[in-house]
Order: C-alpha cells, then structure tokens, then sequence
C-alpha cells in the first residue's frame, strides 16, 4: 500500500486545478439542471455535494435556492470554495470516509467520477456509509461514475494538452482492477518534471449494488449518460445510480 495516497497531492495541485479547469461547464449545469427536474426537491432542500473540489456545483445548486454544504479532502480547493459562502452554501474539508452530519440531507451527490479512488474495500465502503448517515429516511442519493465496460472499449491513445506555459502529456492504461492515468507536467517557468498518477477502480453496476446495500441504500434508477438515458451496459458512457435511503 501507497504511504501516501495519490489523490493528497494531485488533488491539492495548482496542475489539477489547472488541468481540469476547463471541463465543460454547459454540460455540467445541463445534468444538473436535469437531476433536479426528475429528483424534484423541496423548495430549500438541504444538499451534501460529495467531493466538490472548488464548489462550482454546489454555487450552481445554490442560486437555485437550495441549502447546499460541499465537502472534499482538498484544503486548497475548499479554501478557494469558501470565499463563496453564502447563508445557504456552506463547505468544510473533510474525508468522505469519515462520518459527517446524520440524518441531515435530503438528496446527497457525487458528480464526475469523484469516488472509486482508494485502496481497500473497506474504505470505499465507509465512504458509502457516510453519505447513507447523512441522508434522512427516504433522502436520495445521486452517483455518478464512469461505465467501466464502456471506458475499456474507448481506451485513448497518449495525448498532449498545453495549458498557459504548462505542457501535460497524459496516458491512460488498465488492469483487471483498475483504469490509471499517467500525468506528465512540464512547466516552462520551472526546470523540474512533476509526474502525478490517477487510478480509479472498475466499480460495475453489481458491485454498487452490494456496497449500496449494506448501507442501507435501494438503487431506483440507473442511467447512462447526462441526459439520463437509460442505461445500457455496452453503450453508456456513465453509470449514473438513483438510490433511496432506507
């Protein structure tokens, strides 16, 4: 085992930031535009944002009126987060495999295949079981994470992204139990090369629904795609999971 989990330095990395700064933000408030038409939620609903990085989603659920706390292990990124607190929008660092609030939220999510990223079984069970204690009976649970099928068939070839005076070069490669990214910084105004690695396990349909289950979690609905597609086990590009809690 890794002394020091990847995601405590890359997460925490001006790169990161930077990398994926400009990922598609008409898309994003599209799907989330879409959750909150078919979840419907009380006016004032509270909301736990799971691994919310900087905010921009919990802002974006915020100005539509809802009381929305985001967590993440990035100090840097909820410092950031923080400067947009409002009366209803609220962030604190913390490790989603801790328990936080109980029986607090309505509807908890966690976008963008922001799970999946640790070692053991164990501890990605007791990130399940977090979100499942903060959610009130019946509150739901929205998941969004890559289709593993999918992603296995649409493996990209190494390619280069310039950023600014920064050169990432990123390669992507799998194993039985894992996808990796290989993570290449090459930043003009310094001499030395930064190397960051992502991994992220295959979790399928039937491995979330154990982990659902044993936290008391009945999955409702399972989605393809950011339109809410159904979903399909070879075409989807996202498992997308609507679960209730018990």
């Amino acid at each position: 085992m890794q002394d020091r989990p990847w995601f405590k330095d890359w997460f925490n990395s001006p790169y990161y930031h930077q990398l994926y700064f400009k990922r598609n933000e008409a898309e994003a408030a599209h799907f989330i535009d879409q959750l909150i038409d078919h979840l419907k939620p009380a006016p004032n609903a509270k909301i736990l944002d799971v691994a919310c990085g900087k905010g921009r989603h919990s802002i974006y659920l915020s100005k539509k009126k809802f009381d929305v706390t985001g967590i993440d292990l990035s100090e840097e990124s909820i410092a950031e987060a923080l400067k947009c607190e409002t009366e209803n929008l609220h962030f604190y660092t913390h490790d989603m495999r801790l328990p936080f609030w109980i029986n607090h939220f309505d509807i908890a999510f966690n976008f963008f295949t922001s799970f999946g990223y640790f070692q053991t079984p164990k501890e990605h069970n007791n990130a399940i079981r977090t979100i499942a204690q903060s959610l009130k009976n019946n509150g739901s649970f929205v998941l969004d994470y890559l289709n593993p099928q999918y992603a296995e068939a649409h493996q990209e070839k190494p390619f280069e992204i310039k950023i600014d005076r920064v050169n990432y070069l990123i390669t992507k490669s799998m194993d039985k139990t894992h996808f990796y990214k290989k993570i290449m910084v090459e930043d003009q105004s310094l001499d030395q090369l930064f190397i960051y690695n992502e991994q992220v396990a295959k979790f399928t349909l039937r491995d979330f629904e154990m982990m659902f289950y044993q936290q008391g979690l009945q999955i409702n609905e399972v989605m393809g795609d950011y339109n809410l597609s159904a979903y399909d086990v070879v075409k989807s590009p996202r498992l997308i999971l609507i679960a209730t809690k018990k």
